[in-house]
């Protein structure tokens, strides 16, 4: 799946399988906030991109909510991956985890559950 956004953002995908995805990124100067780590809405982007990758693999699906907890900062230059995985899938909706990682740390935790546009059998 071709995305203008997470060019733009210099994302790469690294893993597309059904109900699972992981993409990478590397935290540039224009992802820093004002304390000079990388700023939240680039760590967001990486996780929510991850999230609709793995959930868009089913099929169309649409965001319903999303959460994100941020546990560390990162500074200029860090590899980042977002990993996505199905944690629940029914005909209607589906709920993925994903996990923020960078040299082996967790630095952050997305929760996003889906609207599935099909409503294929699970």
């Amino acid at each position: 799946m071709k995305d203008p956004f997470m060019a733009h953002l210099g994302f790469a995908v690294l893993h597309l399988a059904p109900g699972e995805a992981v993409v990478a990124g590397e935290v540039g100067e224009a992802h820093l906030n004002l304390h000079g780590t990388a700023h939240g809405g680039f760590l967001y982007a990486l996780a929510d991109s991850a999230f609709a990758l793995a959930s868009n693999s089913r099929g169309p699906a649409v965001a319903l909510s999303c959460r994100m907890d941020y546990f560390r900062p990162l500074a200029l230059g860090a590899r980042v991956e977002a990993r996505a995985k199905e944690v629940n899938l029914s005909r209607r909706t589906a709920t993925y985890e994903v996990e923020v990682v960078a040299e082996g740390k967790k630095v952050a935790l997305f929760i996003g559950t889906v609207f599935r546009l099909g409503g294929e059998a699970a």
